[in-house]
């Protein structure tokens, strides 16, 4: 089995100090192969912020964990307009990770971030043909039988979060093309602060079988009708069962725990059932 805590919106600036601590507790507790950040580790992407947002990852390294992030729109400066025209990710790329596109090979399964954050707009993505091209080059090296998993900040598919209709990635056809190509088995992404998983088919009729995973906010004081929660993320064979780590106001506490198996095509839920640290 190989398990993923997948954290997202840690908006460092805007942040619960007490909810970083018990994020940085529960990685020890839970000890996943690897830590997904799937963007917005800074609420302005100031300086100071992102070397908060340094010192978190150093301590999760320091304490054994592989991480693998990718940037979100908030980590791209919004008031300094130079800046974010000029070199919008250069202090991500100094405080968090040189390369916007990582990828991270475990047994069973492969990772790749793809960054999604721009500077021409202040809340949505896009995706490019150049990225499109590099996500088909780094699946093609992968074994056929490795579960592959792409990780954005902005969702690929369009769908409705709190009552409220949320749009797809920009150019999104090509992410379904590339994903549908590539046989994505997992994707994984954060922005709206709402934490769901449901099986693609669900979302859009041309899906290609991908399970949709988004996180909420991990340690940001800004929620969506829902507390701050992340989610950990069981891969066995053929199967993955998600559990929604939510906060109570003390601690992170594990939900019910979905569980999906692929069957012809797509992923089933197959069961819930309470979840263990």
């Amino acid at each position: 089995m190989t398990r993923i805590v997948h954290l997202s919106d840690l908006h460092f600036g805007a942040h619960d100090e007490r909810l970083v601590r018990a994020v940085e507790a529960q990685a020890d507790e839970l000890q996943p192969d690897v830590v997904v950040i799937s963007g917005d580790f800074t609420q302005r992407a100031r300086t100071e912020q992102f070397r908060e947002a340094c010192e978190f990852l150093e301590r999760l390294r320091e304490h054994g964990h592989e991480v693998l992030g990718v940037p979100g729109n908030h980590d791209v400066p919004l008031y300094d307009v130079l800046r974010r025209f000029l070199s919008p990710l250069a202090r991500y790329r100094r405080f968090i990770d040189e390369t916007l596109c990582p990828f991270v090979e475990l047994p069973g399964i492969a990772v790749l971030g793809v960054n999604t954050a721009r500077s021409l707009t202040f809340k949505d993505g896009r995706i490019n043909k150049d990225q499109v091209a590099f996500i088909r080059e780094a699946f093609s090296r992968t074994p056929s039988e490795a579960m592959r998993i792409l990780v954005t900040h902005h969702p690929l598919f369009a769908m409705e979060v709190a009552g409220e209709a949320e749009r797809a990635i920009g150019r999104h056809e090509l992410a379904l093309d590339v994903v549908e190509e590539c046989g994505v088995d997992m994707v994984l992404a954060g922005h709206h602060h709402h934490a769901s998983s449901r099986d693609a088919s669900e979302l859009v009729t041309r899906s290609g079988g991908v399970l949709v995973v988004q996180a909420g906010t991990a340690t940001s004081t800004r929620v969506r009708e829902q507390e701050q929660s992340f989610n950990v993320i069981d891969i066995g064979d053929g199967s993955a069962t998600i559990a929604v780590h939510a906060w109570t106001g003390e601690n992170f506490r594990p939900g019910s725990a979905r569980r999906y198996e692929w069957h012809e095509g797509r992923w089933l839920v197959r069961e819930a059932s309470e979840t263990a640290h």
